[in-house]
């Protein structure tokens, strides 16, 4: 009997022993097959993870990011040890000591798996880290044996090729934890607004609690999951040793509170930041932009760029509401239910930081309105006033005399809260066929449950009646040295149109080219005082052509009339002469020299500005007078950095050879550096524009500027039929410029010129952009002579004189230089000071 048993345990030993040969077999077949298109993981040995790239201002704040993916590449080095503590924690607690996969975990999940077979329970896994980075760069997330199979052989010969400290940092800036953050310092960011550095303990267990699910954990929308795991996560840290019963006690105490990214921590420059995107796409590609990890400065000042916002916004909405009202932006019924349908209303673009409010109900004081919350408010009647209905051509209406004028109940329109007002403005009764109300009875919104306890009533709310300018323009701010792009705005609304009229747009000019013009004629003869006549003209145009008659846009006539008034008051006719006695070629040459257009048309028209350029030129063209004539190029990037650091591209190019090895001390020069721009002008004759130029904001077409204080000059700009306003103007160390003018070109309006469209936009800015930084006066190159002159006359005077200023003058010149009167040696076919003609010219 036991020689039986025992002969039947022999075969069974021997069956079973065939069985694990063949089934070893079979298995090694299986492991053999799978493996053989395996993805080649020696390429994770190189491999650096997509990363964002990161725009900064000149003081760090962050203006704009471009990726695919939401990535920061931190390097294993630099990270927290605490931030790795948990991870480990958290997924894979024996990572240094397994060889790439878990005996232990993996039969504990098969386990697991077999005991909720029959339930609707997805399987769980017992991926160790390694496998993760497998799966995540190498094969993806398809859920099969096979796929699992695969992870694990890849998962073994990563941990053959890398390190455990590589494998690591793949892992932990590649791995997805929700809300477009891929990594750990960009969740860091998003989730919290800070580095990992400064992440608490309970901020770090969080994050580590979110690459299982991180939907399921969603801070706000499925909190209390959120903070369970988080409280696992800190759990799994206490038991490793990780952190101390006291520092487990006070996280788990702590509320899972994200935080967003305040006005503090980044600058809107919408425009801008477009424009530096399309400058790195074009240096580095499309692969380096979005996935290569640069860290970008640009040249942008964050005072300048909010005071450009801010004055070009405000110049805008003057425009817009001395041409009136056109009505309101949508109309819903008003009633019960009026929040859900004011909801439904599409917010037109470029709303943004106005609010959608609906009119509810009229009053003597003005008009009622309701917004999407529930909340009401008042728009009083003093908001309105200025609200004449618009008219075709820019015209306008009649004044309103009550809120029944502008608004009717059911009116969407935009409104932005304002203080309350000091006292109540008394409005005329609304008319008969208006709305009529006696108090201010309104539509209450949707009554709460029975139950609800009420609150506390609001203190009132108070709205301006607000309108999205349908006129746009650009402000462009530089430094005229180094032409470093200080500001740029490029339009009212990004939103509402990328489109950025500082750059894109090609518009005429005006007579803000008219310094060009004149800046020829004093390097060939011309002095400040030299008289041209400012009269008539009638120039033929050649055979099948009208005869053109340009105009003064007052039509009236100075007769002769120094070269400098001629810039301050924008006389066309005497620039008209002045290009004809220079010679077109040579303005042309001029103005190719300074940029304002590549290859300008050689007409005789262009003096006066009737060419397209883009404000960017002509503030750059500035730039080149107040600098004393070198050249500068637009510069919007300072420095670019790839993500380890390197620098691989700097604007400024200077060598300094005596800089290496020094360090700082007391009484140490400066080391001198040499200057490699190109002298395009002479200094005196840059020099004599500018000085020529200080009078128009003294005296001439932009003379509000003079109430500021301080050295400025510009010219203004206005083309014919008022289709485009400029102003271009600059202080010795910053130059600006405005525009403004519809997308689809036509009239402004009528006296919508540059001094009054454009100047304030830019008095706005360089007040605030010059604020408490001291007064310099224009430098005045060696060799200029100062003579005191007579403006009217330009000659020379003793003193006492009242209208008497300093003009420059060249070595070898004079005011009585050169003093005969220019009249182009043509015909004048009436007496000077006479009215001719109905061209309005440009001016």
């Amino acid at each position: 009997m036991i020689r039986h048993i025992r002969r039947f345990f022999a075969k069974l030993l021997i069956l079973a022993c065939i069985a694990s040969v063949i089934g070893g077999g079979v298995a090694a077949f299986g492991v053999w097959y799978i493996s053989q298109d395996l993805p080649a993981y020696d390429q994770l040995v190189d491999y650096y993870p997509a990363t964002l790239t990161r725009v900064h201002a000149n003081d760090g704040r962050v203006m704009a990011e471009f990726a695919r993916e939401r990535r920061i590449f931190v390097p294993i080095d630099q990270m927290p040890r605490r931030v790795i503590n948990a991870f480990l924690a958290a997924e894979d607690k024996s990572f240094y000591s397994h060889p790439g996969i878990s005996v232990p975990d993996i039969l504990r999940a098969t386990f697991q798996n077999l005991v909720n077979y029959n339930s609707n329970r997805r399987p769980i896994g017992a991926s160790t880290i390694t496998q993760q980075v497998a799966r995540n760069f190498l094969l993806g997330d398809e859920l099969s044996i096979t796929r699992k199979v695969r992870e694990a052989i890849l998962a073994l010969r990563i941990e053959q090729a890398l390190s455990k400290d590589r494998i690591l940092e793949l892992y932990l800036n590649e791995i997805f934890l929700g809300g477009r953050s891929f990594g750990v310092a960009a969740a860091a960011l998003n989730y919290f607004n800070r580095t990992l550095d400064e992440l608490s303990i309970a901020e770090i267990a969080y994050l580590a609690a979110l690459p299982k699910a991180p939907s399921n954990y969603h801070p706000v929308r499925r909190y209390e999951a959120a903070v369970g795991r988080r409280d696992w996560v800190l759990g799994r840290m206490l038991e490793d040793g990780h952190i101390t019963q006291a520092e487990y006690q006070e996280a788990r105490a702590q509320p899972l509170a994200t935080r967003q990214r305040g006005p503090s921590d980044i600058i809107r420059a919408d425009y801008f930041a477009e424009e530096v995107r399309r400058d790195l796409l074009a240096r580095f590609g499309e692969d380096q932009l979005y996935r290569g990890g640069l860290s970008v400065r640009t040249s942008l000042d964050t005072r300048m760029q909010e005071a450009a916002n801010r004055a070009l916004r405000n110049g805008l909405i003057a425009y817009d509401r001395r041409h009136g009202w056109r009505g309101p932006v949508s109309r819903i019924v008003v009633g019960p239910g009026w929040e859900r349908r004011l909801a439904q209303v599409h917010a037109p673009a470029g709303l943004a930081p106005w609010r959608l409010a609906v009119v509810i109900a009229l009053a003597d004081g003005g008009a009622e309105v309701g917004l999407t919350d529930g909340s009401q408010g008042l728009i009083p009647f003093s908001e309105m006033q200025w609200a004449r209905p618009w008219r075709e051509n820019q015209r306008v209406g009649n004044p309103p005399r009550n809120a029944g004028d502008v608004v009717q109940p059911g009116d969407v329109v935009a409104v932005e809260p304002i203080d309350p007002p000091r006292a109540p403005v008394a409005a005329a009764p609304a008319g008969r066929g208006r709305a009529q109300t006696a108090a201010l009875t309104t539509v209450q919104p949707d009554t709460p449950p029975t139950g609800e306890v009420a609150q506390a009533p609001r203190a009132r709310q108070y709205f301006g009646l607000r309108q999205i300018p349908n006129v746009s323009g650009a402000i462009v701010a530089m430094d005229p040295h180094t032409g470093r792009v200080l500001a740029m705005t490029g339009g009212w609304s990004f939103d509402g149109s990328q489109f950025n009229r500082a750059t894109q747009a090609l518009r005429q000019p005006g007579s803000s080219f008219k310094p060009f013009v004149y800046l020829a004629a004093l390097e060939n003869g011309f002095t400040p005082s030299s008289l041209i006549l400012d009269g008539p003209i009638a120039l033929d145009q050649g055979a099948g052509q009208n005869v053109w008659q340009p105009e003064n846009a007052s039509r009236t006539y100075l007769g002769p009339t120094t070269l400098r008034r001629g810039i301050e008051l924008s006389r066309n006719l005497m620039t008209v002469r002045l290009g004809m006695q220079v010679g077109i070629d040579v303005v042309a040459s001029y103005v190719e020299r300074f940029g304002i257009m590549d290859r300008m048309p050689q007409v005789l028209s262009m003096v006066l500005g009737a060419g397209e350029t883009t404000l960017m030129r002509m503030v750059t063209a500035y730039g080149e007078l107040a600098n004393g004539g070198v050249r500068i190029t637009p510069q919007l990037i300072d420095r670019v950095q790839d993500r380890n650091g390197n620098t691989i591209f700097r604007a400024d190019q200077r060598e300094c050879a005596n800089c290496a090895g020094l360090t700082w001390r007391a009484g140490l020069t400066a080391p001198e550096l040499p200057d490699p721009r190109e002298r395009i002008l002479d200094p005196i004759t840059a020099f004599q524009i500018v000085n020529i130029m200080t009078g128009v904001t003294t005296r001439g077409t932009a003379a509000q500027l003079a109430a500021l204080g301080r050295p400025l000059a510009g010219k203004t700009g206005t083309t014919n039929e008022a289709k485009d306003a400029w102003f271009v103007g600059f202080s010795p160390d910053l130059v600006a410029g405005v525009y403004v003018g519809f997308d689809q070109p036509r009239p402004l309006g009528q006296g919508e010129e540059g001094g009054r469209t454009a100047v304030p936009i830019f008095r706005e800015f360089i007040a605030e952009a010059l604020r408490d930084t001291p007064i310099v006066q224009f430098r005045q190159p060696q060799g200029v002579r100062m003579v005191r002159v007579s403006l009217a006359t330009g000659q020379p005077v003793r003193g006492g004189e009242r209208d008497a200023i300093m003009e420059a003058f060249r070595p070898g010149q004079d005011p009585t230089s050169g003093n005969t009167i220019l009249d182009g040696g043509l015909p004048v076919t009436q007496t000077p000071g006479s009215e001719q003609g109905d061209s309005s010219g440009l001016y």
